[in-house]
């Protein structure tokens, strides 16, 4: 990783001093963002007499571009630490167990179709990325957490006037082999690109439609994925074979803004077979409106529901968010859809979003949400899971410099706690969560 690190600090020196008599861009940025949290039951509630955890977190990305006559190149580095997590003389490149350091980013794209075409272009855009659609609810990058998401893939972007059509493709393996494709969905390294909870996909294919509108656009979305089937030996570990479970997702998507209201709405199926063998059938159905009360203030509401639980037969009813951005819409405190157990009840969350914005430089939003399992709990303690509230507040310092500060609380339930959900034993009632960030982003460009 070191050599890694080495050879491309030097490709950035020499694509930045090297200037060939094409008519190319060049652009190199970096990104720095600390994040000082509290957390006093942030994912799940913590045992009564626990104590709350504090740190820093960091991101550090050192990114450049290369754009010339029908090809653009694109690359990332990034490095992912706490504060104090290692000592100050550990070689992180080369100790795997503390190694931040990797490549977010390297692709290449390539215009298929010449650049004196202006009302279409069919695009080739391949390597490791970012893969991000609609309001990033299936598809996103993960933006909030430090080490954020992306996959190795090849995709296929055709566009024209309102209309755009995106294929993608990805087949992992864990190395290059002599023979056969087992892939191992548990890879070795602090982050994997997965960060939903769940296995790493063997292979992925989708296919991505949409038509702007007004203010918005409508899209559709089918997406199958792959995951390694397997056999557990005399111990239980789990021993990966060939094959595959596919599981398909398909649905609508769509966003308009007529005048001052702003509607939302979403519908997904899920089918096939889980990473777990399990028999699929579930889906997602969100609807919301925000609307802009005065030039200052906005306000709306919103309701998502996603199937859950286990049919009679076997059958899972269990709605996966795919590989999207959950803090986004399930509450800040993280409890539905991460890393952390939430069970496989489903979710219904019914919210209030607010949005204060006296001018361009500072914002204060406020949402709260009101939590229910989507299904029936053994322990029939009631379906409610608890209420959370947000509030964050962001300041503009400069275009480069930028701080946001977070408070959330959660009151929870015994439906919530209980073995089926978190499994948390002698819970606390309420749980807080608070954050202080500073982010530096900058990047310059230099044309020839």
């Amino acid at each position: 990783m070191k050599q890694l690190f080495s050879a491309g600090i030097c490709c950035l020196l020499c694509m930045l001093f090297f200037r060939p008599a094409v008519r190319a861009q060049f652009t190199v940025g970096a990104w720095l963002r600390t994040r000082s949290e509290l957390r006093d039951g942030q994912a799940a509630p913590l045992p009564k007499g626990a104590s709350p955890a504090f740190f820093t977190s960091q991101r550090t990305r050192l990114s450049a571009g290369f754009s010339g006559y029908r090809f653009k190149l694109g690359a990332t580095i990034q490095d992912v630490r706490v504060w104090g997590q290692d000592a100050s003389t550990i070689n992180r490149t080369t100790t795997q167990d503390n190694n931040g350091l990797l490549v977010h980013e390297a692709w290449a794209e390539i215009m298929l179709l010449d650049t004196m075409v202006k009302n279409k272009s069919l695009n080739l855009k391949a390597g490791r990325q970012e893969i991000v659609y609609d309001d990033s609810r299936l598809l996103g990058n993960l933006e909030w957490l430090q080490q954020g998401r992306r996959h190795d893939a090849l995709l296929i972007k055709y566009e024209s006037g309102p209309y755009t059509l995106h294929a993608g493709a990805a087949f992992n393996q864990n190395r290059e082999n002599a023979a056969g494709t087992v892939y191992n969905p548990t890879p070795p390294g602090n982050y994997p690109a997965n960060t939903n909870g769940g296995a790493m996909y063997k292979s992925l294919e989708y296919l991505y439609a949409a038509r702007k509108l007004g203010k918005g656009h409508l899209s559709f979305l089918f997406l199958s994925d792959q995951f390694s089937k397997f056999h557990p030996d005399s111990t239980g570990v789990k021993i990966w074979d060939k094959g595959v479970y596919t599981r398909m997702t398909t649905g609508l998507y769509y966003n308009n803004t007529v005048d001052k209201l702003t509607l939302t709405a979403a519908g997904y199926y899920q089918f096939g077979k889980n990473a777990s063998a399990q028999k699929l059938s579930a889906g997602l159905l969100s609807a919301a409106f925000q609307y802009q009360l005065s030039s200052t203030f906005s306000a709306g509401l919103g309701a998502d529901y996603t199937t859950g639980g286990i049919g009679g037969d076997g059958t899972s009813h269990t709605f996966d968010p795919l590989y999207g951005t959950p803090h986004k819409f399930w509450g800040y405190m993280d409890y539905f859809y991460v890393a952390g157990s939430s069970g496989n009840r489903g979710l219904q969350d019914y919210y209030l979003k607010t949005r204060y914005k006296p001018g361009m430089k500072f914002q204060l939003t406020a949402d709260l949400h009101q939590f229910y399992s989507a299904s029936d709990l053994p322990e029939n303690t009631g379906r409610k899971f608890g209420t959370e509230a947000d509030l964050v507040a962001n300041y503009t310092l400069t275009k480069v410099i930028g701080f946001e500060a977070g408070y959330s609380h959660f009151w929870n339930t015994a439906s919530l706690t209980s073995a089926g959900v978190k499994n948390v034993m002698n819970a606390q009632s309420n749980s807080n969560w608070a954050y202080v960030m500073i982010s530096l982003k900058t990047a310059t460009l230099f044309k020839n």
